[in-house]
């Protein structure tokens, strides 16, 4: 199971709105044939492992290992469960039971019927946690949201800086940077406020590193960025919630919401996210921003690289969250990673 979940991971970023699922096939200790999900649309691990079987009538005394349960809907692609059947493999291991409402034990009930022995529940904490953004997004009805700052020592995220006179004080290393790029392509989406766009005009794409760029969005109630701005610039999809109806242009999308509502605006986001299919958002917004999320309890992880920079001054970070943590490094700085003590999740590393 444990080779299912590393072969899983190689489709992070690339078979979103889908799991990230990896199958191993083994025969007498040995495996005969192993797969996963590469691409959005491509066919499933299942299909992969199976069609890397030489000796096809090895399958008949083979154990199929699948770190997430089979489908057994018609998708992009036809139902694994039947594949699964079709090729008489008679013991299947599965490592978390899927609760996207068209599988939700419907894979296991087809195979089970058609005399299949089905064990679930193996490595079922570390399946979970592989695809937190999928059951999230199934389970909670909303994108997996991901918290993002970078602080001195100090506790500071930035100096005080006026729109277009000054650069962002460079809190973070090139390693950091680096690894915030990496993050970028491994999430669907990636959202700031209008002062991080006045301030820093930023890219938001993964220039350092290959990988494919995540929809930027903005939460701009006044339409305040300017058309000349890199969020504008047409080169990646862009979403922007404001408050007035807007036309759009190419690769650039605005939304209207109310913004009347203060402690809706956040949740009708999410809403109009989850309806446009995406799983996972990273939040790269400034103080403001991440409170509002931090104080709805609206997120799931919270990654924070201090700096072993001291600045005296400047915008106070915001407070960290009280849970449980893990601590790992990035060049010079330490990096903190919470995860919400509400989600179901919370203590899976």
């Amino acid at each position: 199971m444990q080779r299912c979940l590393d072969l899983a991971i190689k489709g992070m970023g690339s078979v979103s709105p889908n799991p990230m699922v990896g199958c191993v096939i083994v025969h007498e200790g040995i495996i005969i044939g192993e797969g996963w999900h590469e691409m959005f649309g491509s066919l499933h691990a299942e299909v992969n492992a199976i069609n890397a079987v030489k000796n096809k009538e090895l399958l008949k005394k083979a154990t199929l290992y699948v770190n997430l349960e089979p489908c057994a809907h018609h998708g992009k692609t036809p139902p694994c469960a039947d594949l699964i059947i079709a090729m008489n493999i008679p013991y299947v291991v599965i490592g978390c039971i899927d609760t996207f409402s068209k599988v939700q034990g419907r894979g296991i009930e087809k195979m089970i019927r058609a005399g299949i022995e089905v064990k679930t529940g193996v490595l079922e904490k570390e399946s979970r946690y592989l695809n937190r953004r999928f059951l999230k997004f199934h389970e909670g009805k909303r994108p997996f949201v991901i918290l993002k700052w970078a602080e001195t020592a100090d506790g500071f995220l930035d100096k005080f800086r006026v729109p277009g006179n000054d650069h962002p004080y460079p809190v973070s290393s090139s390693e950091s940077h680096k690894l915030v790029h990496r993050w970028r392509a491994e999430e669907q989406a990636i959202l700031i406020g209008t002062n991080t766009a006045l301030l820093d005009n930023p890219r938001l794409d993964v220039r350092t590193v290959k990988g494919k760029n995540p929809l930027r969005i903005a939460i701009d109630q006044g339409n305040r960025i300017p058309s000349t701005f890199h969020l504008k610039d047409g080169s990646t999809p862009t979403l922007i919630f404001t408050g007035q109806k807007l036309e759009g242009t190419t690769n650039l999308e605005y939304a209207q919401i109310a913004f009347q509502r203060r402690e809706q605006v956040l949740k009708d986001i999410l809403e109009n996210l989850y309806k446009r299919q995406i799983l996972s958002v990273l939040i790269e917004g400034g103080c403001e921003t991440l409170n509002i999320f931090l104080s709805q309890g609206l997120w799931d992880e919270t990654r924070i690289f201090i700096s072993p920079e001291l600045i005296g001054s400047g915008v106070k970070a915001p407070e960290k969250p009280t849970y449980s943590h893990s601590v790992e490094r990035s060049g010079v700085d330490e990096l903190l990673v919470y995860r919400n003590e509400e989600d179901p999740f919370a203590s899976q590393k």
